[in-house]
Parts: C-alpha cells; structure tokens; sequence
C-alpha cells in the first residue's frame, strides 16, 4: 500500500535553535482519526518528543505515526487481557526488557537504591501478569564489544578508505533518524554498524531466549522500558523485523514515564511493591545487582572504544579518562597522547546545536575526530524526554541531578568480563567472526530515497 510522506523541502530544524530541547513535535496533530480516548490519563498520546526532535514529523510517514501511536499503555492491556482469555491457543509470553538508564529515573523518583528499584519495577511489572523482566545490559555488552571491534578495524583501513573514519556512534536513534533522513550520505557511510542495545535486546529475546524456551518468535510479546520516545520509532525499522514469523523484534515501547503512569492509575506506590529478581536469559538463574558500562550518561561507548583502540592500536593501558569541555558540556574531548603525538582524538556530542557543529565541521573538510559518541538529547540518555520531564514539559533539572548521581554510583563492569556473553558468541552466534554475527548484531544505516531524491534540504 502506498505511503503518504509528510515532507518539506526543509528541515524544521533551524540552524541555531538552542530552544530545540524544549520543543515537542505533536507528530499526529492533523490525523484526528488517531485521537481515540485512552482508559489512562495525561498521556503522551499522539505527542512524539523524538528527543531533540531530531525527528519530527517532517520525515515521518503517517504510517509511522499511526504504529508509533500504538505503542502505548492500552497495547500492553491488550495483550494482558488476551492473556486472561480462555483460548490459550492466543495467549504470548509477555516478556519486558529495561534499560539501565531507565532505572536511575526510578530510584530517584520513589527515593529507592538503584537494585532496590529494580526489583520493585520486576515485582510490580509481574503483579500486572507480565511473565519475565529483563535487565538489557547485557545487549549493550554485545553493541559495545562490536563497536570496539568495528572501530579498530575502520581505523586500520583509514588510508584505503575514504569513509572509513570518523566513525560515530549508532546507538540513538534520534541521531540514525536525522542522519538517515536529512544528513544522508555525508555523514550514513560513517555510522557504526552494530545495532544499538535495544535492537540487539530484541534478537536476544526472540532469537536466543525463543529458542532456549522452544517458542516460536512471534509467541513473545516483547516490550522494550526506555528513556525517550524515539526508541518507539526505532522499533520499527525494516531490519528489525523477522518476515518468517511476521514478528517485529520489539513490539512495543514504553517509556519511564509511561510505567509511571500506569502505577499512578492502578494506585499502587513502588514503596508498596513486593521485591522480585530480575530475570536472566539463562534459564533459572536471575540477576544479581544492578552494573552498569563506563560512561556518564549513557552506554559509555566513547570510554570503552576509546580504552579499546589504546590497547589493540597503540599498545597503551589507558586506566582514567580525562574529559576536556569545549564549548560547552555537552560537547567533549578526549585524546591520546604518544611520543609527543596526539594519536586518537575522541569526542562526545549531546545534543543538537552540537550535532550541527559537528557536521559543519565535517562538511569543510575541518574534522579533526576519529570517533564521536552522538546523543540527541542535551546531557544524554538520562535525559530522555520519556522521563526526565516536568508536567509542562520542562527538564526536571532536580530529577537529572539525583538521577546522573545514581548512576555514576552503579559499578561499571566491563563487557570482556561478562562470561556468559562469550560463551553466546560460540554457543549462538557461531564465533566471533561468523556471519550469524554480521546478520544478529550489525545492520546497515543508508540515506532514505524518499527524503534525498529531488527534494534540496537545507538542514
């Protein structure tokens, strides 16, 4: 069926729209066939913040718009109720994965330990009749071990290869959407391959786990708790989608807020709820306290590539990280120094007035970096929109301050360390190296026809 794009021949974006974190982009705003009431209140209902807005509805089909609609409170519901219905040849295993930077949002919110509200969120999740609670730091282990990978590798070809380097981070997919459809092929060729945590989390629990528990894909029901909205869009995308069993790899996201909101509605307080451990992909074996990646306020991918590359590249044990704020603190610098020579020179840039920086560096030829980590959203993941908000619409900056604490206090452990990662990369994946690799863990980030072809976007 065809597809009606909703496309200006300019990003709504402008060039310096510092205001651009307050901006919310009501994304179905002229579709009022979507605006049907739902049983829970205050919702973010056809309200799509898409981060930085980094996405707006200037490069959203209306397709897009009505199955990012539907991933809401009222989808979970369906499913529960399905659950509770006689014919069980229609019940799914409802499976909810959460994000580590979703849980400092809950701790700090009901004043628990960062394990306590871990817990909590697993009892009062399987209260609801949801059958397993996942921790999805284990995929970020995975994403981040083939970024390392990747980037030393792209680092090597950097002389045969034109696009080989920089090399940026695929992890937010505010940033994919806007360089995919907007930046195109300037900055596509660039991006990291490997698939982000939650696009990895949903090969692991409907590749691996399916298979470990006999069930067909399609059988799980797979909710994705996450800081922004733009992970809704990102469940989405073709390559995320397994056509043998017509089953997207995450069928639903919810955000932190959203999980809120349905505890504000059943009544019931997190202080209330009855502690239950989380659940592990590995049969009976539940997870332990809570761990977390090196990195502020996000997956810490700069930190991780960067000690990485020091290692394999240059033979340096790099044990500290020094972060030099340029601009602004959102905008940072991290380099290497050997024999007298910078010889890697890393960057981290939140948010969108950085991002612009950058690609006008990039487009001058003036590039100076040889990775950035690229988030959409001012001060990172921990401020996504999906949680870190006042009721209008303003960054609870108390909330963020209490939440960044959280979690600079979670240990770091390092992705080599976890040994059940290993053994899935010979026992599933067939080897470090295999295709099952490239085909499970990597995809392929391009410019988007419709938005490119014909139409003279000045960004």
């Amino acid at each position: 069926h065809n597809t009606s794009y909703v496309l200006f021949q300019e990003c709504s974006k402008k060039q310096k729209n510092d205001d651009s974190q307050s901006a919310s982009v009501d994304a179905l705003s002229s579709n009022d066939g979507f605006e049907e009431k739902n049983e829970f209140h205050a919702l973010a209902n056809a309200k799509i913040l898409l981060s930085d807005c980094l996405a707006c509805d200037n490069c959203m089909t209306s397709e897009e718009g009505a199955r990012v609609f539907q991933q809401n409170q009222k989808e979970l519901f369906r499913i529960l109720n399905l659950n509770k219905k006689c014919d069980t040849s229609k019940h799914k295993v409802l499976a909810v994965s959460i994000c580590p930077q979703s849980l400092p949002y809950f701790a700090a919110k009901f004043n628990l330990s960062v394990n306590d509200a871990a817990r909590r969120l697993c009892g009062f999740l399987k209260s609801l009749g949801v059958h397993y609670v996942f921790d999805t730091t284990i995929a970020a282990d995975f994403s981040i071990l083939e970024s390392q990978r990747e980037f030393v590798q792209r680092y090597q070809r950097r002389n045969q290869e034109e696009h080989a380097l920089p090399m940026f981070a695929s992890a937010c997919p505010g940033w994919i959407r806007y360089a995919e459809r907007v930046l195109t092929n300037l900055v596509t060729s660039h991006i990291c391959t490997a698939k982000s945590p939650q696009q990895i989390m949903g090969s692991l629990v409907k590749g691996y786990f399916a298979r470990q528990q006999n069930l067909s894909p399609d059988k799980i029901f797979h909710v994705i708790v996450a800081p922004c909205y733009d992970k809704k869009l990102e469940a989405l995308r073709e390559d995320f989608y397994t056509a043998l069993y017509n089953s997207q790899e995450v069928d639903c996201v919810l955000t932190s807020g959203e999980i809120v909101q349905i505890m504000e509605q059943k009544n019931v307080s997190m202080k209330d709820v009855t502690e239950v451990a989380v659940d592990s992909l590995f049969g009976e074996i539940k997870e332990g306290d809570v761990v977390r990646h090196d990195g502020k306020r996000s997956d810490g991918y700069l930190e991780h590539i960067f000690k990485h590359a020091a290692k394999e590249l240059f033979d340096m044990d790099v044990k500290e990280i020094t972060y030099k704020a340029l601009k602004n603190k959102d905008f940072q610098e991290v380099t290497l120094e050997k024999d007298g020579e910078t010889v890697l020179r890393f960057a981290a840039a939140y948010g969108f007035r950085n991002i612009q920086n950058m690609v006008l560096k990039l487009k001058k030829g003036k590039f100076l970096y040889h990775f950035v980590e690229v988030l959409a959203c001012p001060g990172g993941c921990l401020n996504g929109k999906g949680q870190a908000q006042t009721e209008d619409g303003k960054p609870d900056k108390a909330l963020l301050n209490q939440m960044e604490e959280v979690y600079a206090a979670i240990p770091v452990r390092l992705p080599e360390t976890n040994v059940y990662v290993q053994k899935m990369y010979q026992d599933w994946l067939e080897g470090m190296d295999s295709r099952k690799v490239q085909e499970t863990l990597h995809t392929k980030y391009s410019a988007v026809n419709q938005t490119a072809s014909g139409l003279d976007i000045k960004w």
